[in-house]
């Protein structure tokens, strides 16, 4: 009997729950081109075929698919043997439809190939076993008990030869369209996790490389404060050795704050590294956070003019902040800066806004741009156009973008110069308090 079947839930079946799932659909529609068929075959054709029996498997088929789409509603999960018993139910109620209307001589008698084809796709090897021996026992069955099907007007020529060819280009054009959707899909399922699989081990090779860095950097960090103590100690004992010169003052002075600069650097440095390590995040407000980064940035670059112009509403929201997270948006706003300065432009420009969820930190600087923009803004490594550059920054404002579930796009404006946006979901911004 005809099972007019199309995968009308967009979802492949690589999981017992998708399968169930793909069924349920799948049922429906088998239960419309059921019916459809035996309408025509009684009505149009006027053939004597058990209709009432007939409409008891269609309307027993129908009831389950009902409970199959009650069942995905439960929170309870679906196990690779409670697919198979969906599969089971398929299977027998098409055996007992094709037992009512000619057994293995009617040509739909095929379609008990595809629920072998689902269950291979989705479910492990003893369950497509199981699923191919009830097929070939259904099949090996109705080689010997069905009903026969009567002829047309009594024509046996007309019905063995027109109405069984008309019968097996029908089963055809089901079987081979759902096969191609099915082969399509669980190769395009493939492609798509090699992607992602791609995708992941660059994510860790990268993430390996930082790893590294950081732990150069704490190492160094440390060793840094011993000269830089002395260096100090020796500063203010020539300072006060030499205070009597005032242009050999004035040098000292500037050595000395350029000393503590480099200290701060260091403290700094290390209690990044100890609030990344132990997870706490800073509760503040997305205004706050955008204006300790625009004061960083301009102790490093008071050259460069910043373009800014606060949205109140975005602002007033409130967010957890990871250290990383302020260091990521000065390493842009130093980025932008010496692209700007390399065009001869002292100007850089930021803003913040909220976009369908998602907050997007855009900084935009005026220099040459990008000498090839991928599309939506490509993954970006360890690369620097910078002559004295480590391709650091970028590097590590993706992979904190990233572990937020974020991402960092490049792109190309208008008017020239590069565009980054650095966005972050709003959602695990104001849960990072909990999460991170």
């Amino acid at each position: 009997m005809s099972a007019t079947t199309t995968a009308a839930s967009g979802t492949w079946p690589h999981g017992p729950r998708q399968l169930v799932s793909t069924l349920a659909w799948l049922r429906l529609c088998a239960v419309a081109g059921q019916a459809l068929t035996v309408t025509f075959v009684a009505v149009w054709l006027d053939l004597p075929i058990p209709v009432i029996p007939l409409a008891i498997g269609i309307a027993v088929l129908a009831a389950f698919a009902l409970f199959a789409f009650w069942r995905l509603a439960q929170p309870r999960p679906i196990g690779s043997a409670e697919a198979v018993v969906h599969i089971a139910i398929d299977t027998i109620v098409l055996g007992y439809l094709l037992y009512l209307t000619g057994g293995a001589t009617n040509p739909f008698v095929s379609l008990l190939v595809m629920p072998i084809t689902l269950t291979a796709a989705a479910l492990p090897r003893l369950y497509v076993a199981a699923v191919a021996t009830l097929a070939a026992t259904t099949y090996l069955v109705l080689l010997r008990w069905y009903l026969p099907l009567p002829y047309v007007h009594g024509d046996r020529s007309y019905n063995v030869f027109n109405l069984h060819v008309a019968g097996m280009a029908i089963s055809f054009v089901i079987t081979a369209g759902l096969l191609g959707f099915f082969i399509a899909g669980l190769a395009g399922a493939l492609r798509a996790r090699q992607a992602a699989s791609e995708h992941e081990r660059e994510r860790a090779l990268r993430d390996e490389g930082i790893l590294a860095i950081a732990t150069q950097a704490a190492g160094t960090a440390h060793e840094l404060n011993t000269p830089l103590s002395t260096m100090r100690t020796l500063l203010t004992e020539l300072r006060r050795e030499h205070g009597d010169q005032p242009q050999l003052a004035e040098d000292l002075a500037l050595l000395a704050g350029q000393a503590d600069r480099c200290r701060d650097i260091l403290r700094e440095l290390v209690a990044v590294g100890r609030n990344q390590l132990a997870g706490k995040p800073e509760r503040t407000t997305i205004g706050a956070y955008v204006d300790a980064a625009r004061r960083s940035f301009a102790l490093l670059r008071p050259e460069i003019e910043l373009d800014y112009t606060p949205d109140e509403i975005v602002a007033e929201r409130a967010v957890y902040i990871v250290p990383a997270l302020r260091h990521a948006l000065i390493n842009l706003l130093n980025n932008a800066g010496d692209a700007s300065s390399s065009a001869g432009q002292l100007r850089v420009a930021l803003q913040a806004a909220i976009v369908g969820g998602w907050l997007e930190l855009r900084v935009r600087d005026y220099g040459p741009g990008l000498d090839a923009p991928a599309p939506g803004g490509a993954s970006i490594g360890f690369f620097t156009t910078k002559r004295d550059g480590l391709g650091l920054g970028l590097a590590l404002t993706k992979a904190t973008a990233e572990r937020l579930g974020g991402e960092l796009i490049a792109q190309r404006p208008d008017g020239g110069g590069t565009l980054q946006r650095l966005r972050l979901p709003v959602s695990v911004l104001e849960n990072a308090g909990h999460d991170v």
